[in-house]
C-alpha cells in the first residue's frame, strides 16, 4: 500500500473540501492518505516533517490568490527548504491542486509553484492526465470533468459567492476524486517498481 500525504491551505473551507475529494479518490484507490494542515508545517523546526519524509507521494494544495499559492501554503514551501538540504524528498512522487473564485483564475501559476517545488525538492511530478472539458458537449459544459482545462495538476472553482457547503460543484469534486485516483495509481507503480 502506498503512503500518500496531502499538505494543504484552506482560507475558507472550499479547498478543504476539494482535499478530502483528492483523499476520497486516491483512498479508494488503495493508497494510505493523511491530511497535513501547511500551517503545522510553517517552520523547519517544528511539525510532522519525519511524517512528510516517510511518505511515498506529496500531493501539494492550496486556494490561488492574486495568481500565487496563498501565503500559509508558501511559508509551508519556504520552511521545506530543511527537506532540500538533506533530499528527504528526493524520487518522491509529487502533485498540486488548487481552487480558486473564477474558472481559470490563474490557476496555472499556483500549479507551476508546485511542480517547481517539486522539481526542486528533486521529486517526480504527476500531471493531471486527462483532457480538458472531458465528457462534455456544448450543451453539458457544467457537468464537464476538468471544465477548465489544466494538464500540469487539478484546478477547481468555487464561486466567490458560495460557501464551502455549496461549492465547488460536484462536477469538480468528481475531477478531484479522479486527481487523487490518478496520483495514487502512479505512486503506486513507482513504488512497485522501486521493489
Amino acid at each position: 500500500m502506498a503512503k500518500i500525504a496531502i499538505v494543504y491551505h484552506s482560507g475558507y473551507g472550499h479547498t478543504a473540501k476539494v482535499t478530502e475529494h483528492v483523499r476520497k479518490g486516491a483512498a479508494e484507490a488503495g493508497s494510505d492518505v493523511t491530511l497535513y494542515k501547511a500551517e503545522d508545517l510553517a517552520s523547519p523546526e517544528s511539525g510532522p516533517w519525519d511524517e512528510l519524509a516517510a511518505a511515498d507521494a506529496i500531493i501539494f494544495g492550496a486556494p490561488t490568490y492574486m495568481g500565487s499559492a496563498s501565503a500559509p501554503m508558501k511559508q509551508f514551501m519556504d520552511a521545506s527548504s530543511k527537506a532540500w538540504f538533506t533530499d528527504a524528498w528526493k524520487d518522491k512522487i509529487a502533485a498540486g491542486f488548487t481552487n480558486s473564485g473564477s474558472l481559470a483564475g490563474d490557476k496555472s501559476g499556483t500549479l507551476a509553484q508546485f511542480a517547481t517545488l517539486a522539481a526542486q525538492q528533486g521529486m517526480i511530478w504527476v500531471n493531471f492526465g486527462m483532457k480538458s472539458g472531458f465528457n462534455a458537449s456544448s450543451h453539458q459544459f457544467g457537468e464537464a470533468l476538468n471544465r477548465a482545462g489544466h494538464s500540469n495538476g487539478l484546478a477547481t472553482q468555487a464561486l466567490t459567492d458560495l460557501s464551502a457547503e455549496d461549492g465547488p460543484d460536484a462536477a469538480d469534486l468528481k475531477t478531484a476524486e479522479l486527481f487523487g485516483e490518478r496520483v495514487a495509481k502512479a505512486t503506486l507503480r513507482w513504488v512497485r517498481g522501486k521493489a
